[in-house]
């Protein structure tokens, strides 16, 4: 056995076992990708896990040189990862402890998948001569990233509540900043972060009560 097939084999090995101490719930989230936390006193411990399958699907199908059918899912899982280790990290710094509470796992998914509609509008922008996105490039990543879930697929109601929730308040979010123009949606998105995930869904509700009206 190579070393790389060594460590990859070491790496699954230890995936499962923190997802077995993760909780029976934590079961029925991807394999493909992971993202664990523990908290030890006052620091912090991030784990970001990747499958083999992921990495070879993205290195077949490299972003880099153009996003399609091919490797959309793939990328949005790899920034989504990345994206919940990057918030836990800045929520703990700035005082947030209960890592293991609804809210919190919660608030990570909702901004994840906030930002990652904003990264893959930046990727789908470098591939075009204009550096626009057009509308038809919009409604694919929103059927990817959004109407693409199946949050009833899963049998834990609190993990079925957590994705169908986190799901339409990103949809309408994202619909809100796109109809922003560049300051203010970088203003929006800075005071956004910042919040924690009761204000944020109640950000949300809000916008989309002012649109309804």
């Amino acid at each position: 056995m190579t070393r790389a097939r060594r460590l990859a084999c070491e790496r699954d090995a230890l995936c499962a076992q923190l997802s077995i101490l993760a909780g029976r719930s934590a079961r029925e989230l991807s394999e493909l990708a992971r993202t664990f936390l523990r908290c030890a006193g006052d620091q912090l411990y991030v784990g970001i896990y990747y499958s083999r399958w992921l990495i070879e699907q993205l290195e077949q199908h490299d972003p880099r040189a153009g996003l399609g059918e091919r490797n959309i899912r793939s990328l949005i899982m790899f920034v989504e990862e990345i994206n919940h280790a990057l918030h836990a990290a800045l929520q703990f710094k700035c005082g947030s402890r209960e890592i293991a509470s609804e809210d919190f796992a919660r608030n990570l998914e909702l901004q994840a998948q906030v930002d990652t509609y904003l990264v893959l509008l930046l990727f789908v922008a470098f591939f075009r001569k204009t550096q626009r996105v057009s509308r038809t490039d919009r409604r694919w990543l929103r059927f990817h990233l959004f109407a693409r879930q199946c949050p009833d697929a899963f049998r834990d109601k609190n993990l079925r509540g957590r994705y169908l929730e986190t799901s339409e308040l990103a949809a309408s979010y994202t619909d809100y900043l796109d109809s922003l123009n560049g300051m203010r949606r970088l203003n929006e998105i800075r005071c956004f972060r910042s919040l924690d995930y009761g204000a944020k869904r109640e950000r949300i509700l809000a916008l989309m009560d002012s649109a309804a009206n």
